[in-house]
């Protein structure tokens, strides 16, 4: 063995490796909800105060209690013993037995021979058979056989006293402390009083967690919040849920804001192209006009471009959308570009989303694929909490070092080519946009068909 291999051994044999371990163990099963682990937190504390409180009753109480009250009852025993050898005659054994009844409250009698029962097994838990023994065994010191064991009020003990059996019946609860389940049952049922309690309080306290939560996720896939969404609960949560209102806030309203001054650059941009036009008209023809006629086009295309990229922010009400017919629509735009399109579809094809914005992020993709590839296979599956649409084309594909810089906004991987063959550059960028407005994702990768799989994945 190397040192190498010692020394790993060695920290693998740490305490810190095992605390580790535990803590890992531990992770993976305990619950992993809010709800049920501040549920636990206040169980587990209540379980294990009460197991050692009624352990420590058990061993402390319950045990003494019994042992002093079977030792009352052996002193009772070895009184009426000491009685019967110091008035052997048969006249005194009738005030010995009615002293028995009236003082000692035990019920006596003499039967001829020595012979005992045998035993009674023990059950596992028997402390009155257990105590009571003993202390007979260490006062009395004679023959004994004892019947503690049944539902019986009343305990039997034979003791050989010279060649006859002394027969003894002695009620249980003067042995025995019989009571003491009714300290356990005050103690479960109180338990079970305050994890009611607790549960009724938990419920209200995690519920506005739970509504904030949902008015965050819908507020992240782009929908409207709940309906009547307000900041409730304790005094943290309430701020969560009033940071959480005010942050949206500033969001819609800055979002508001770039989408006004982009539409209005726009329209301003395009005034100004629509006078170039005119003038260019005026001026009749030329190579010259040609080319400025050609720059006023790309200008224009790229004005579209970003319009498309503003509008993809705005916000839109979630409504329906049928994917099979969207396809079906991309598939005919395909078979009048001469390219080949085939979808699958697993699920309902009806989609909660935005539709106008699903639309433009499924276009979009299909488009970079109608472009440069020959083939596009689309595979849809729905289920039922994702929503996975997948395009495998057989085109040339994008570079692995490149797949994130191209959701850049306005990033072309050949800067040589002119604006119609490779577009503004955000195509890509509108796509990622849309589905993460969706909450979801946009993925490049490698696909089968040679060329690339872009993988759209959302919730639904």
């Amino acid at each position: 063995m190397t040192l190498f291999d010692q020394i790993r051994r060695d920290q693998d044999r740490s305490p810190a490796t095992g605390l580790k371990g535990l803590s890992r163990w531990l992770r993976h099963r305990l619950p992993t909800g809010l709800y049920a682990r501040s549920l636990l937190i206040i169980l587990l504390p209540m379980l294990i105060l009460q197991t050692v409180v009624a352990f420590v009753f058990m061993e402390r109480h319950w045990q003494l209690v019994t042992e002093r009250l079977s030792e009352a009852v052996t002193r009772d025993i070895a009184a009426v013993i000491e009685l019967l050898e110091r008035y052997p005659a048969e006249e005194d054994f009738a005030n010995i037995v009615d002293i028995a009844a009236n003082q000692l409250n035990l019920i006596v009698s003499l039967e001829p021979g020595t012979e005992l029962p045998r035993p009674r097994p023990r059950p596992f838990f028997s402390i009155l058979d257990q105590i009571l023994s003993d202390e007979i065994a260490t006062r009395i010191r004679r023959p004994f056989w004892i019947d503690a064991v049944g539902e019986s009020r009343l305990v039997e003990v034979r003791i050989v006293v010279g060649d006859q059996t002394l027969r003894i019946f002695a009620p249980r609860n003067a042995a025995y402390a019989s009571n003491t389940h009714i300290f356990l049952v005050w103690m479960v049922s109180t338990a079970l009083v305050l994890i009611v309690i607790s549960i009724l309080f938990l419920r209200g306290q995690i519920r506005p967690i739970l509504a904030l939560a949902n008015a965050a996720e819908s507020f992240g896939k782009g929908q409207r919040p709940p309906e009547g969404f307000s900041p409730r609960g304790a005094d943290e949560v309430r701020r969560a849920g009033l940071a959480f209102i005010l942050m949206r806030e500033r969001i819609e309203r800055q979002i508001e804001q770039r989408t006004a001054m982009l539409a209005g650059v726009s329209h301003d941009l395009r005034t100004i192209l629509t006078r170039f036009r005119l003038q260019l008209a005026l001026a009749g023809d030329g190579p010259e006009i040609d080319s400025l006629n050609q720059d006023v086009d790309d200008m224009q295309s790229m004005l579209e471009g970003y319009l498309d990229f503003a509008k993809g922010e705005v916000e839109e009400d979630v409504g329906k959308l049928d994917l099979a017919d969207l396809l079906e629509r991309v598939k005919v735009d395909f078979t009048l570009h001469d390219r080949t399109l085939n979808w699958t579809l697993d699920g309902d094809p009806l989609v909660s989303v935005r539709p106008n914005a699903f639309t433009r992020l499924v276009t979009n993709l299909a488009s970079n694929a109608r472009r440069y590839a020959h083939r596009l296979d689309v595979d849809v599956r729905h289920g039922a909490k994702w929503l996975l649409i997948t395009f495998d084309d057989d085109g040339p594909g994008i570079p692995k070092e490149s797949r994130d810089d191209v959701f850049k906004p306005f990033y072309r991987l050949d800067e040589a080519r002119n604006l119609d063959a490779s577009g503004t550059g955000l195509g890509l960028a509108i796509a990622r946009d849309i589905a993460r407005s969706h909450g979801g994702n946009v993925t490049l990768e490698d696909s089968p068909l040679g060329g690339l799989r872009a993988t759209i994945r959302v919730p639904v």
